[in-house]
């Protein structure tokens, strides 16, 4: 599948889901704006000029981004036929959000092909929380932690993005979502906002129906991320999340999945839809790297009702649906 010519962006790709995605993207040939947090003490970064990204992208460079996962992320798109561009960028700062697309407005002569919403600032805090309730929790920010960058910036990135698409008439609008907004995970504030990306990803479909651009939700089963791989999948693991994620998915599976819906000519015709990873799988025959097909979310414990419940929200936040509604 060729993206050769695309313009992307991965918010949050330094590492985990981010990274793969964005990894994937690079090996079908985009050029891929990838998103994270400035490194502490690394101040000057931001503006680099672009024609020394190729030296300073390389993981051995002695420079300022010798040590910079986002840098080095970069490299490897580069390196896998794309080209990565790393932007430090804090997406709980609606200026550098803002900065971010007028950066690709300019380089890209007001292209944008692919936005993937992806950025997350609460994993620590959720793994470190599991088990509090709601009102032994900080309810400001508690809530800010999770739904600031995790929600509200999926917004904000989405309008910037659409202000890029729309014009052209084309583009695709991924949010990366979870099993969380269909039943309780982690916590009250992880599930309402989950739920919200979920509803995020429908409406923006129902308002982009006239102008050629598709947004969709996205629900990975669990993903063995480097976070996981340190910290669960251990002989010492004390969350007991471990069996959930000994089996899971690997950060390029998902990407695999965004590559897949990014080349399809008739991707419009899934517009405001929310689709497990497995689901994408199956219909455009993804697998693993060793051949394998993840099944987390379409068969085992709770498969039947997160198949209902898919079944059900996207047909009721359909388009058809929404019209029925106000002609009746």
């Amino acid at each position: 599948m060729s993206l050769k010519g695309k313009v992307a962006l991965v918010t949050g790709a330094s590492r985990g889901i981010g990274r793969g995605i964005a990894l994937q993207l690079g090996t079908a040939g985009a050029i891929v704006y990838i998103t994270g947090r400035r490194p502490a003490g690394d101040e000057d970064s931001y503006r680099r000029p672009r024609e020394e990204h190729d030296d300073s992208l390389r993981p051995e460079h002695d420079g300022p981004f010798a040590e910079s996962p986002l840098q080095v992320c970069a490299h490897d798109i580069t390196e896998r036929g794309g080209l990565g561009i790393a932007v430090f960028c804090d997406h709980s700062n609606p200026v550098e959000v803002e900065n971010l697309f007028e950066r690709i407005k300019k380089e890209q002569d007001g292209r944008l092909d692919i936005l993937v919403n992806n950025a997350y600032a609460a994993v620590d805090d959720l793994v470190k929380e599991v088990g509090k309730k709601f009102y032994e929790m900080d309810p400001d920010s508690g809530w800010d932690k999770i739904n600031n960058v995790g929600l509200k910036n999926h917004f904000v990135c989405s309008t910037y993005a659409a202000r890029l698409m729309v014009p052209r008439g084309s583009g695709l609008i991924v949010t990366v979502s979870s099993y969380g907004g269909m039943n309780h995970a982690f916590g009250v504030c992880y599930g309402v906002g989950k739920a919200a990306c979920d509803r995020l990803a429908a409406d923006m479909a129902i308002e982009l129906e006239e102008s050629g651009v598709t947004s969709v939700a996205i629900w990975p089963g669990p993903v063995k991320t480097e976070y996981i791989q340190s910290n669960i999948i251990t002989e010492n693991d004390e969350t007991g999340m471990k069996k959930h994620f000994e089996n899971g998915e690997t950060v390029e599976f998902v990407g695999k999945c965004v590559v897949a819906l990014a080349a399809d000519p008739n991707m419009l015709s899934k517009s405001g839809r929310v689709m497990m990873t497995d689901e994408i799988a199956e219909e455009y025959h993804i697998t693993e790297d060793d051949g394998s097909v993840p099944k987390s979310g379409t068969e085992g414990p709770g498969s039947d009702h997160r198949k209902k419940f898919l079944a059900t929200i996207n047909e009721l936040r359909s388009s058809a649906a929404v019209k029925s509604w106000w002609t009746e």
